[in-house]
């Protein structure tokens, strides 16, 4: 059984994977990994048939022939080639994760960082187990810099993944109750989201912390850090919304960096996300990407995968945000949407999943508070919101609020929508 270094001898003479057999560039590896209803050891003849030159697996009968390479477990071997091809690669890795805005920040930092060197970072949310050891195997010697994406719903999580990634710099967005099922608690998030910190202050690393959240200043004691925050003459980078249209422009400045003042329109919504674009910014002046670069690279950002995103239909205007939904992102779009001026507002919201034992009275509470806003319309989907009683207009399901959209149209109106993914908000899209 070949060892870790062998393997990775064999990587370099085809350095590119893949854990689909339906997708298999030339010369490709293709790595066997196991599912809870599927065995991908099953698959690799056909990887094989489809391009991939080699396969590694872990069960010694798949193996036919000397293109098959067995390990004791193939995901272990995922990791640990990650893990090994990290050691070899020159680029400043640099590690982000926390309850809400880790993808935003990611590719905004990337987007900054882009502009002056090459820069490798998480596709999608490729950001658990077996994401982050593909992102890594992707780094080659052009890069300066990757930006990696770590998410967690159980304690461990980020340590594991930090032992991978080894990153020299840490950043945490913020601290939120999401995945309480996993974590137990709030205070299990903030445990979870700081191993980061935990690895940065053992191997002597940085951070990039918000200084106006004074939890995210505790957890992160005693590292060097590089500051940021809303309205601050002592961060290192201090910045402020100046406008929502509904998207966000952002007036900022730096006396450490010498910066005065700049302003920069972005195609971001909601005023929830300067946070993360300050992080974009003080990350792209540290590493000496000029002023005016980082305000390009800010304002032809584009969000994606129904995050943050501003449309329009030929009805309606639309705040799509239905990728991930806790009770403090919920809340934050929330009340973002109800200081926009617009003279109608609609807000649909779909159940926040994975809360645990206070989901029902998670859901309870965002009702109250919606409740406040003085809302023309608010629609629900999802059993969890339709036991709160709230008496707003409610259906089980998207496909319940589809029927009853095609025979009630909204005209004429702004509109949010805010939910987990899981609950496909996003298909109502085409029929707002």
């Amino acid at each position: 059984m070949l060892d870790i270094k062998e393997i990775y001898e064999i990587f370099k003479t085809c350095p590119r994977i893949t854990i689909d057999s339906r997708h298999c560039p030339k010369d490709s590896i293709f790595v066997a990994l196991r599912g809870d209803n599927t065995d991908g050891n099953l698959f690799a003849a056909k990887a094989l048939e489809n391009g991939s030159r080699y396969a590694i697996v872990d069960r010694k009968e798949i193996a036919v022939d000397d293109r098959y390479i067995v390990v004791d477990d193939t995901l272990t071997t995922l990791q640990d080639l990650a893990r090994y091809h990290r050691t070899q690669m020159k680029a400043k890795i640099i590690a982000i994760t926390g309850t809400n805005g880790k993808t935003t920040t990611k590719e905004l930092i990337a987007q900054v960082l882009s502009q002056k060197y090459d820069t490798l970072y998480t596709e999608k949310n490729y950001n658990n187990h077996i994401g982050v050891p593909l992102t890594l195997l992707r780094l080659d010697e052009s890069h300066r810099f990757g930006v990696v994406e770590m998410g967690a719903n159980h304690k461990g999580e980020i340590a594991q993944l930090c032992s991978i990634v080894q990153p020299d710099f840490g950043l945490v967005t913020n601290f939120g109750r999401a995945h309480i099922e996993g974590f137990g608690s709030f205070e299990g998030v903030v445990e979870a989201k700081t191993e980061l910190f935990d690895y940065i202050r053992e191997h002597k690393g940085r951070v990039f912390v918000n200084i106006g959240n004074e939890l995210m200043v505790r957890q992160s004691h005693g590292i060097g850090n590089i500051s940021y925050a809303i309205n601050s003459d002592k961060a290192d980078v201090s910045g402020y919304v100046s406008q929502q249209d509904p998207c966000i422009t952002i007036s900022w400045a730096s006396q450490r960096f010498s910066v005065t003042a700049q302003t920069v329109k972005t195609n971001i919504v909601g005023g929830y996300n300067a946070e993360n674009i300050l992080a974009a910014i003080v990350v792209g002046l540290f590493f000496e990407v000029d002023p005016q670069s980082i305000d390009i690279a800010l304002s032809q950002y584009i969000p994606k995968n129904h995050r943050s995103q501003y449309m329009k239909t030929d009805r309606n205007e639309l705040i799509v945000d239905a990728y991930n939904a806790n009770p403090s992102s919920m809340e934050a779009a929330i009340r973002n949407f109800a200081s926009l001026q617009y003279p109608h507002k609609t807000l649909i919201l779909g159940d926040m999943l994975e809360l645990g034992e206070n989901t029902l009275a998670d859901h309870t509470n965002i009702m109250k508070i919606v409740e406040e806003q003085g809302f023309d319309k608010v629609i629900l989907v999802g059993k969890i919101f339709a036991k709160t009683q709230s008496g707003y207009t409610a259906f089980d399901n998207v496909d319940g609020l589809i029927e009853y959209l095609t025979s009630a149209p909204i005209s004429g109106s702004a509109i949010l929508l805010k939910g987990s993914n899981s609950i496909g908000l996003e298909r109502l899209i085409e029929y707002l």
